[in-house]
């Protein structure tokens, strides 16, 4: 049996947040969720836009480097080597538009990739697609089933940091610096990393990207694009602005009249963290969904993947005939909630999809236990209507 309340609550996690208390919000993974200190700052940085617009957006690109300096210091990175932007998904594009592709040159892409991210790579040039399935035990069997795939066409590898529906590690510094090796561009997406991992730039890929506004505590919209040196000059805006003679990071973050107070409450967001003490809520992040994944094991009967300890994820298989395509997966997402009136993530998968909990410092072990115990019921009320 699962141990009855294991994890210690984290003392007034939940009171930093405006989460609604009739949820459980096991979910943080997809959207995040911003404390209430950032929310005050990133309030009166709206108020100071509206007293005088004239002076805010004039002095935007001044005190948007500002701001990305402060997160620079936070990361160990060089403030001219790192963007804002507004998520992953458009620090993907502007990093493989950036790419020197040829005729015959292809990109390397795995089976766990974020959608929009392969998306975006499969418009550059052909795909190959390492298959990894779900049932590689470590990041070491991860990393040698990449490097088995690459080929002399291989010219770019577009890869996880740490992969959204299965939450394990594909790009670790291992990885990279073997591709490295091999004379392959990598391109990672750290969607996930920010915030969670203690290092999340040490692997040194030649363009990294990620959101803030997860695990980093940053509002909505907050996220890098970090690119090596001999890159930055390939750099351009998906839209021109005004800032474009400037080069990379100026060019790609002047929106114009756009909303910039998330990018400049973002380094509120890692000071919490700091002050939280940022090992001790990851360590207590990881615990939590490693009690969750236990309770839907022992509970449901659900299958755990492999998983790294420092990952505040976890994914479980779910029976065969459950969420094998996505509208099953979002069908099973949507009755979760109304019937459970929790959040996770579920994803696709043939043969049977999956189900993925997070931590966080406002989670309680008594929600995944009721996860569990509702979950178990959904899939057996679902077994006994298909041999009815």
């Amino acid at each position: 049996m699962t141990e009855k309340n294991p994890v210690a609550e984290f003392p007034q996690g939940s009171a930093l947040f405006r989460l609604d208390p009739e949820i459980a919000h096991l979910n943080h993974g997809s959207f995040g969720a911003v404390p209430i200190p950032v929310l005050d700052v990133q309030a009166g940085l709206r108020a100071q836009v509206e007293a005088d617009p004239d002076a805010f957006f004039t002095g935007a690109p001044d005190l948007i480097e500002g701001a990305r300096g402060r997160v620079a210091a936070q990361l160990g990175a060089d403030a001219d080597g790192i963007a804002f932007v507004s998520n992953a998904t458009e620090a993907a594009n502007i990093a493989i538009a950036a790419l020197p592709l040829d005729d015959g040159d292809e990109i390397l892409v795995t089976d766990h990739g974020y959608g929009t991210v392969t998306a975006a790579a499969a418009r550059r040039a052909p795909l190959q697609t390492v298959a990894l399935g779900l049932e590689l035990p470590d990041e070491d069997a991860v990393c040698e089933a990449v490097l088995a795939a690459v080929t002399p066409r291989t010219k770019v590898a577009v890869l996880d940091h740490i992969t959204s529906p299965t939450a394990r590690i594909v790009a670790g510094p291992r990885l990279l610096a073997a591709l490295a090796e091999r004379g392959v561009i990598t391109v990672v997406d750290g969607a996930h990393a920010l915030g969670m991992l203690a290092d999340p730039l040490a692997g040194g890929a030649d363009f990294w990207f990620g959101n803030l506004h997860k695990w980093g505590y940053a509002p909505s919209g907050s996220a890098i694009l970090a690119v090596a040196p001999r890159f930055r000059g390939a750099v351009r805006a998906l839209v021109p602005s005004w800032e474009d003679h400037h080069g990379f990071p100026r060019n790609v973050e002047n929106r114009a009249t756009a909303d910039y107070t998330g990018w400049l409450a973002a380094p509120e967001g890692l000071d919490l963290l700091n002050r939280l003490g940022a090992d001790k809520v990851r360590a207590h992040n990881s615990a939590m969904a490693a009690h969750g994944s236990a309770a839907l094991a022992e509970t449901a009967g659900l299958v755990p993947l492999p998983y790294s300890e420092e990952v505040a994820m976890r994914a479980l298989r779910l029976p065969a005939g459950f969420a094998e395509d996505q509208a099953a997966a979002r069908a099973l997402r949507i009755e979760v909630f109304e019937r459970l009136r929790a959040r996770v993530n579920t994803f696709a998968w043939p043969g049977g999809g999956g189900l993925r909990v997070c931590g966080q410092i406002y989670n309680r072990p008594e929600e995944y236990e009721r996860l569990a115990e509702g979950v178990a019921r959904l899939i057996a009320g679902h077994q006994a209507e298909r041999r009815a």
